[in-house]
C-alpha cells in the first residue's frame, strides 16, 4: 500500500473511529468499492473491532451511520454522482493510485486536520499539466479582470492563484504603481506561476498573511467551491480588505456547465447560488453588487463595507513565502 493510501485511510479512520457503529463505503464502481472497503476495514481493525460484510463495516460502539462515497471516472450519471453530495466523506479516486479526500463532514473532523494536506495532494500532481488542460481560458480571465474595475495603483491579491493565469491581467489592471500578489497552498502550482508573477506567497486563503484592511481587492477564481467552509472563507477575505475594496469571484465555466462536467446536478443551497452567496456576503462584510452565472462564465462582484461593531484582529503569520 502506497504512502498516499495510508494517509487517506488514516484520515478516514481518524474521522469515523471509534464512535460510529456502521461505516458504509459506496460508489458507482463495485470493484473500487470492494477494494477500498477491505483497505478501510484493515485500517480500522487497528483502532476498533470491526466486522466486514460486503461494503459495510460495523465498528463496535454506538453512534450514527457514516457514508464514505468514492468518486471515480465512472460517475457519469448525475443521479448517481449526486449521491456523493450527501455523503459524510468523499474520496476522489479518479486515479486509483492517488486517492484524495475531498470532503469531510464538520461533525467528523475539524478542517485543520485534513484540508491543507488533501488540497495539496489533489492539486500538486496536476500542476505540471494544468495549463495544458485549461490554458485557453486566459482570455476569459482577462475579461473578468477588466469587468471588475480594479483600482489603478492598488494592492490586489489573487487568492488561490494556481498557475497564475490571472496574474498578467491583474498586473495590467493596477498599472506599474500597483502591487499584485499571488497566493496558493500548493508549492507545485506556485512553481509554474513564477513565470507570470513577481510576488508569490504560499499560504492558506482561510488565514491570510496580511494585516486587516491591507488589500484593495481580491480576485478568487474557483476558490470558494474548494473551501470546506465558504462562509468562514468570505469572512477572512473581508478581514484583509479595506472598506470599499472589491472581491471578484470567477470561474471560466458557469455553474450549470461545471456541474454537468462533474456529473452532478445543481442544488439551490450551494455556496455560489445567488441566495446563499448574497446571504453569506452580507454576514461577512460584503455587499454583492454583480452576479452573472452564464454558460461560459461565473462572475460575482462584492464590495467591502465597514461594519461598526467589527473588531480588527491581528493577521496570522504566513506558513512560509515563495518569491521569484
Amino acid at each position: 500500500m502506497t504512502q498516499r493510501w495510508s494517509e487517506v485511510l488514516s484520515l478516514v479512520t481518524y474521522a469515523v473511529a471509534p464512535g460510529p457503529s456502521t461505516v458504509v463505503v459506496d460508489g458507482t464502481d463495485a470493484e473500487v468499492v470492494a477494494d477500498t472497503a477491505d483497505r478501510l476495514a484493515a485500517t480500522l481493525r487497528e483502532a476498533a473491532a470491526v466486522r466486514r460484510e460486503g461494503a459495510t463495516i460495523d465498528v463496535e460502539g454506538g453512534g450514527p451511520r457514516v457514508v464514505v462515497w468514492l468518486r471515480t471516472s465512472r460517475d457519469r450519471h448525475a443521479e448517481e454522482a449526486a449521491r456523493g453530495d450527501h455523503a459524510d466523506i468523499v474520496v476522489d479516486l479518479h486515479d486509483r493510485a492517488w486517492p484524495v479526500v475531498r470532503h469531510v463532514a464538520p461533525h467528523l473532523a475539524e478542517h485543520q486536520h485534513w484540508y491543507l494536506r488533501e488540497s495539496r495532494a489533489f492539486f500538486g500532481v496536476r500542476a505540471a499539466t494544468w495549463d495544458t488542460k485549461f490554458g485557453d481560458d486566459a482570455p476569459a480571465y482577462a475579461a473578468a479582470v477588466c469587468r471588475a474595475g480594479l483600482p489603478i495603483g492598488g494592492t490586489v491579491l489573487d487568492a488561490g492563484c494556481g498557475t497564475g493565469r490571472a496574474l498578467p491581467a491583474l498586473r495590467d489592471a493596477v498599472g506599474p504603481a500597483g502591487t499584485v500578489i499571488g497566493l496558493d497552498v500548493t508549492a507545485e502550482m506556485l512553481d509554474v506561476a513564477r513565470t507570470r508573477g513577481e510576488h508569490l506567497v504560499m499560504g492558506d486563503a482561510r488565514r491570510l498573511p496580511f494585516a486587516t484592511g491591507a488589500l484593495d481587492a481580491i480576485f478568487a477564481a474557483g476558490l470558494v467551491m474548494h473551501l470546506p467552509d465558504a462562509a468562514e472563507g468570505l469572512r477572512e477575505l473581508a478581514r484583509a480588505t479595506c472598506p470599499g475594496g472589491r472581491l471578484v469571484l470567477f470561474h471560466p465555466s458557469g455553474r450549470a456547465r461545471l456541474a454537468a462536467r462533474h456529473g452532478r446536478t445543481l442544488r439551490p443551497d450551494e455556496p455560489l447560488a445567488v441566495g446563499p452567496l448574497t446571504a453569506a456576503c452580507e454576514a461577512s462584510g460584503w455587499a454583492l453588487t454583480d452576479y452573472d452565472d452564464g454558460e461560459d462564465r461565473f462572475f460575482a462582484l462584492a464590495v467591502r463595507h465597514a461594519r461598526p461593531r467589527e473588531t480588527p484582529r491581528p493577521a496570522p503569520q504566513a506558513e512560509h513565502g515563495v518569491k521569484s
